[in-house]
């Protein structure tokens, strides 16, 4: 017999000790969801309910398969017989023994993700032809899976997920239609399928249902925050007929949306099931109550959530430090030297982790990594050079410093229609014969086929602006990006959009250089990429927040949580998407053991808006953190200062001084304001003295000049 009553805390005892009927734990951050469940598991055995009739769910097969060990070494040996396995493999259980009630055979096929782009490739071609301007395969994919797990149909998914598809509605609603015929006829089942087919089968056939619920007389869910409407829907029909569902999650934790998360699901779950009894497991076993009191700081901004404060018996340890850099470059040098200082005091690098909102987000920070010597992993996003769009451009600015570069003129030269590997070869050797005399811009103004092919004669045109004497760097990044645009617009129609980004922060990394020349240096001489490593413990982890969930370390940085990037201005204007940007920084913070350090640049570059001033993210408003100004000797933290001392403002790369009050003192970053013209709206960014960029309701992004007047606080 096992003593439950010493083995757990009082939290979960309660949770375990939950005999029939609904039950919701609310498990925060390292609280020892896990435990519970095994525990639960263990007990319901042991109490002489057979192992057969209880149903474990959970999102991975392996976490089934570790929990019901777990149960069995703490307890009866016979819990390992417990069913349990991910939603997709209990459908697909259940499809096999009902499926011809839907029209399929019992011995369907079920197809993975290639299958399904080949299907969708072959669809494709028939709707538009080959050579149509249709998204590629694995973006239909995406389309159809999104509008099944978010249950919508295909013009609803595009219209919230892929606006930049919607030229295209008539035809993609065509090839999702033939798809789903296409797999009904030849029998198959993508895994997608399998959860609306097994709905299906559970709400049109009392008979089924009632055979399918009637095997099992419990049932516990495991991360019920993740799940997507469909699933919610499915553990309501398993357990028709009884009620014994136990879900474990933490609303708190409910990042996944992309995949089709639902975080509804969890609030509504006593709506679902009347009479749950609500259980908070609060006590965590991962950090120290310094950091806990900033997670609690963070998630109690939430406009809904199960209320809960996470404590611990560890209650020494370091504040968390909120630390405001000069600029990107000096967050990334900074987090280094705080990595070292680290590594001097004994913890080793794999006991580390820098956090981000966005893979492109450490593009700067793997360059100074690299730099330093310092071998690192990156976990979710991609790696700054393996991406093919911003090999492109850069090949551009290498072509522009050195003409004789020819491994970027290649490049550059298969980039334009018509252009393939063998007459990019006789052009090179063309420049190569005649650049040293003509130059090598002129020299490509005779090269073969430039008067068969217009994009020769533009590429001429550009790069005759690329090599003009005098332009500053931001000029020939800025001329290049203009040229390249249409380039990328036409190779990715599907995702040019997110790729565009990527670009955008690479003109952003120039502007932190003194040269262009010294920039595309830095890059070539030593390219930001993790090394094979002889010694596994020697490795830093960068990750997105998304991937970092469910893992933790003993320090933690989490960089750019400033406004304008952390939360992200695309969830701006939507409250559901501001909320879980919220509890994305929840999940980063809870990620740490001992040391948190949350950093954000005073300045930095976007595109088109010229040097914005750095706000902390508005989820760090009044945290309890100690506030660290990481300035510059003799410069003072943020910004210079003019000769009669007072502040300067960044604003298009020059300082300006100011005597009345700024934009900066005037408003503030997340504030709502209205403006006589435009109407509301909320203050995201700062550009110069006097300049307030503000998202408008009903007219976007606009920039207003405050000495104008018109715009006052709301």
């Amino acid at each position: 017999m096992i003593d439950y009553q010493a083995q757990l805390n009082p939290a979960q005892y309660g949770a375990v000790m939950t005999d029939t009927g609904p039950v919701l734990v609310i498990a925060g951050a390292g609280s020892g969801k896990t435990r519970t469940l095994v525990y639960r598991v263990a007990r319901l055995v042991e109490t002489g309910v057979p192992p057969e009739r209880i149903l474990l769910l959970t999102f991975t097969r392996r976490a089934a398969g570790e929990m019901l060990d777990r149960a069995a070494r703490v307890g009866d040996p016979r819990c390992r017989f417990v069913p349990g396995g991910t939603f997709h493999a209990v459908a697909h259980r259940i499809l096999r023994r009902h499926a011809g009630r839907l029209g399929f055979p019992d011995n369907y096929t079920v197809i993975d993700r290639e299958d399904a782009e080949a299907i969708l490739k072959e669809l494709r071609d028939e709707v538009g032809g080959k050579g149509s301007s249709l998204p590629k395969k694995a973006t239909l994919a995406n389309v159809v899976s999104k509008a099944v797990n978010v249950g919508l149909d295909v013009a609803s998914a595009l219209d919230r997920y892929y606006p930049h598809l919607l030229d295209h509605l008539g035809d993609l609603e065509s090839i999702a239609l033939r798809y789903a015929a296409y797999k009904q006829d030849m029998g198959l089942m993508d895994f997608d399928d399998l959860l609306v087919h097994c709905w299906r089968l559970l709400a049109d056939f009392p008979d089924v249902r009632a055979r399918v619920a009637g095997r099992h007389d419990f049932l516990m869910v495991d991360e019920y925050q993740d799940t997507n409407h469909l699933q919610a829907a499915i553990v309501r029909l398993l357990a028709f007929k009884h009620d014994n569902v136990m879900v474990v999650g933490d609303d708190s934790q409910s990042i996944y949306s992309f995949r089709g998360a639902r975080f509804k699901n969890i609030i509504e779950f006593p709506e679902l099931f009347p009479g749950t009894r609500l259980i908070k497991i609060e006590q965590n076993y991962r950090s120290t109550q310094p950091i806990l009191d900033l997670t609690n700081h963070i998630i109690a901004g939430a406009q809904e959530s199960y209320t809960k404060c996470l404590f611990t018996e560890t209650t020494d340890g370091p504040r968390p430090r909120l630390v405001r850099t000069v600029d990107e470059n000096h967050q990334s040098k900074w987090v280094i030297g705080e990595i070292d200082r680290l590594r001097r005091g004994g913890l080793a690098l794999n006991r580390m982790a820098v956090l981000m909102r966005a893979g492109f987000h450490s593009f700067d920070l793997e360059v100074e990594l690299t730099s330093a010597g310092l071998l690192f992993v990156k976990v979710g996003g991609f790696k700054f050079l393996e991406l093919a769009h911003v090999k492109d451009l850069l090949s551009h600015l290498r072509g522009a410093v050195n003409q004789r570069d020819f491994y970027s003129w290649q490049r550059i030269l298969r980039l334009v229609e018509g252009v393939g590997p063998g007459r990019s070869q006789e052009i090179i050797r063309h420049l190569a014969r005649h650049g040293p005399e003509a130059g090598y811009v002129e020299a490509l103004g005779t090269a073969p086929f430039v008067d068969k092919l217009k994009g020769l004669r533009e590429l001429k045109e550009a790069v005759s602006d690329l090599v003009a004497p005098g332009r500053e760097p931001l000029d020939v990044v800025e001329i290049a990006y203009q040229y390249y645009e249409p380039i990328l617009r036409a190779k990715h129609p599907d995702d040019y959009p997110k790729r565009m980004r990527d670009l955008e922060h690479l003109v952003a990394l120039v502007h932190d250089h003194g040269s262009l020349e010294e920039f595309v240096a830095q890059v070539a001489l030593d390219p930001p990429v993790s090394r094979p490593m002889a010694d596994p413990s020697e490795r830093l982890t960068l990750s997105t927040i998304h991937s970092a969930k469910g893992l933790e370390w003993e320090a933690v940085f989490i960089i750019w949580a400033a406004e304008g990037r952390f939360p992200s201005p695309y969830a701006e204007h939507d409250p559901e998407e501001l909320e879980e940007e919220r509890r994305l920084m929840y999940v980063a913070a809870t990620r740490a053991r001992r040391h948190l350090t949350v950093l954000y640049p005073g300045r930095f570059y976007v595109r088109g808006e010229g040097e914005m001033i750095g706000r902390p993210s508005r989820f760090l408003a009044d945290a309890p953190a100690e506030p660290v100004e990481a300035g510059r000797p003799g410069s003072g933290p943020w910004a210079p200062t003019d000769r009669s001392g007072r502040s300067a403002v960044f604003g298009g790369g020059k300082a300006r001084a100011h005597g009345a009050p700024s934009a900066m003192e005037r408003f503030a970053t997340g504030q709502r304001v209205t403006h006589d013209e435009h109407g509301p709206g909320r203050v995201v960014g700062f550009k110069g003295a006097d300049q307030v960029l503000v998202q408008f309701d009903k007219f976007g992004l606009k920039t207003v000049y405050t000495r104008f007047g018109g715009l006052r606080q709301a």
